[in-house]
């Protein structure tokens, strides 16, 4: 008998065999051997790890965990990925890639299941490369932002802190990388490795959708690719201006309560200056105001940027309360961040007011509110409405 250790190599997940193989294949008679399924449950009995090897294509493993080492970096950064790089066959040479950040809890295998699920369902697992990069914690304080299941920091990894990678900020163990010089590593190397690809689209969810917007002004353009960005469920946003959207209905001033799901279109926005009495409103990350070191450089630049950019917004139709389901205890609460508005959804449909007011008035951006789903990458980013923004399809 063998022992119970090995059960664990071994990650089936129902739904996904459901959906990805078709009973009649062998493929579907190697992956089910030595099971029995009885829904909702897919029991097995141990089999040696060479003979149900887990799939990169069908969720996280530790086979599907990489690392590269960004230029002039003095350490590594680790990220999931659907394939493992170098496959020399044209065939099998994505034209696309799918970078999905994750959220506060560095939920990162969370989110690459949930990519890869969109992407399994969008019918475009053939020509897409599916990768979540992992942003790692010391041992010491990772316990605030750890998911059970995820690999811990190795000796050698680039290091930041719960909230540190979120704005952008540089590695705790070394000073001249920033997240978002790591991201930009990351594009190019995927790029080295896959030349085949055209289009690299970088989607974040939560604090991970903070990370990419706020990172989009300051990205750099891999050349040879065209870069895309989708923003979904962020706790806050980066403005450029120093106004802040305030409701109106017959143009006067009236209250957020107007802005909700069932009828967006009736939620209409005046950009007026935030309350004096919030002096933190426009200071970096809420505004532009008292940028880190690293990044003022770069100041000029990143409102053209951003203005430019290929950017997609989604929201939950449902993470607009403080029910449960949308983690509202967790929401940023303070007063730069009330002035964007109570909740996600409704300061996802504020900013992209002020986006169309005064940001970029010709590329029109508007949010996809994703029907159902309150705050969970599992349910926004597999959703039929996310499709578009993720995979550019119409």
């Amino acid at each position: 008998m063998l022992k119970p250790a090995w059960v664990p190599a071994v990650r089936f997940n129902p739904a996904i065999i459901r959906e990805q193989l078709m009973p009649s294949t062998p493929r579907f008679r190697r992956a089910i051997a030595g099971c029995m399924i009885t829904l909702p449950i897919l029991a097995c009995s141990a089999v040696p790890v060479a003979a149900a090897a887990p799939s990169c294509t069908a969720a996280a493993s530790p086979a599907c965990y990489l690392q590269f080492e960004p230029a002039g970096a003095k350490g590594v950064m680790h990220y999931y990925a659907s394939r493992p790089a170098g496959n020399s066959r044209a065939d099998a040479a994505p034209t696309r890639a799918l970078i999905a950040v994750h959220g506060h809890p560095r939920d990162a295998d969370k989110t690459f299941d949930a990519a890869l699920l969109a992407t399994r369902r969008a019918g475009r697992m053939e020509d897409t490369l599916v990768v979540a990069p992992l942003f790692q914690v010391a041992d010491a304080d990772a316990g605030k932002c750890h998911t059970a299941g995820v690999p811990a920091a190795r000796a050698g990894d680039l290091l930041w802190t719960c909230e540190s990678w979120l704005d952008g900020g540089v590695a705790s163990n070394d000073a001249i990388i920033g997240s978002f010089d790591a991201l930009d590593a990351l594009a190019a190397t995927l790029k080295r490795q896959w030349p085949s690809l055209k289009t690299i689209t970088v989607a974040g969810f939560s604090a991970g959708g903070q990370m990419v917007q706020h990172y989009i002004g300051f990205a750099a353009d891999p050349a040879g690719v065209s870069m895309r960005y989708v923003v979904a469920d962020p706790g806050t946003w980066l403005y450029f201006h120093p106004l802040r959207p305030q409701p109106v209905a017959s143009g006067q001033p009236a209250d957020w309560s107007l802005c909700t799901a069932a009828d967006s279109g009736a939620c209409r926005f005046r950009m007026t200056a935030p309350a004096k009495d919030c002096p933190s409103v426009n200071q970096w990350k809420y505004g532009m105001e008292n940028l880190p070191g690293h990044l003022a450089g770069n100041a000029p630049r990143a409102r053209r940027h951003y203005a430019k950019a290929d950017i997609h917004y989604l929201e939950g139709a449902l993470d607009s309360s403080a029910a449960k389901g949308a983690f509202y205890p967790i929401l940023d609460k303070s007063c730069a961040a009330a002035a964007q508005g109570p909740y996600r959804m409704q300061r996802g449909l504020a900013y992209a007011a002020y986006d169309r007011a005064l940001l970029a008035p010709g590329k029109k951006r508007t949010v996809t509110l994703v029907p159902d789903c309150a705050h969970d990458v599992g349910c926004v980013f597999p959703s039929e409405a996310a499709r578009p923004a993720l995979f550019g399809d119409n």
